[in-house]
Parts: C-alpha cells; structure tokens; sequence
C-alpha cells in the first residue's frame, strides 16, 4: 500500500512540471507560422532581429518594431501600419518550447481575448 501511495504521489508531482521554456532562443531567427484564416491555410514566414520584425504574408511584406518585456514576452508595433486595425500593438507570450519551435500566446493590447499559435525556427 505504501509503494501505490508513493508511486501516486511521484505521478502527481511529475504531472505539474510546467512546460520548457528555453525563450531566449526564440528571441531572432527566422521563423515560419500557419493559420487556417477564412478555411484557407496560410503561412507566414518573418524574421525578427532584436529588435525588428520583418513578415511576408501574402505577398505583403510588413516591419514592426519589437520590444521585450521579460525572455518570453514582447509587443510587436507595426512600424507602417496600413489600416486602423493595424496600428494596435500586439503582445506575445511564448508558452513552450521545443528544440525547433514554440507555442505562443498573442493578443491585442488591452484586450482579453488571445489566440495561440506555433511558430517553426527555420534558420
């Protein structure tokens, strides 16, 4: 009974490590992301220096200024924004890492509601 009990107790203990964040990493390089948007899958590959973000997404190519708060956040600020919508920072929060990708959390400044993504380290 005590060996059940201590295995138990072990598998409750290993079950709350949180995930590997290996942040700093992530901080440039060049990057690839999908999203399905309007039932099409489409990829979006940016390259981020310390602080600049340079994407290409659907033939557009945008610059946004990047800022990091702590290692695994930052707001990206487009630099020229083309609509209203744009103008609006973003905060990234990256969650989890693995050797080639993380999972990220982004949002609106000010907002509540966030979506998550993947982004793949290319370079």
């Amino acid at each position: 009974m005590r060996v059940l009990l201590l295995f138990i107790f072990i598998a409750m203990i290993s079950a709350c490590t949180p995930p590997q964040r290996d942040c700093e990493r992530f901080h440039t390089g060049t990057f690839q992301y999908t999203a399905v948007i309007d039932g099409v899958e489409e990829t979006t590959v940016f390259r981020r220096t310390a602080n600049l973000e340079i994407s290409q997404f659907q033939g557009r190519t945008d610059s946004a200024s990047v800022r990091w708060i702590n290692p695994c956040e930052y707001i990206v600020t487009t630099l020229n924004p083309g609509s209203p919508g744009e103008e609006k920072p973003i905060h990234m929060k990256i969650l989890s890492t693995t050797d080639n990708s993380y999972t990220f959390e982004y949002k609106l400044v000010g907002e509540s509601q966030a979506s998550r993504g993947t982004a793949i380290k290319t370079d």
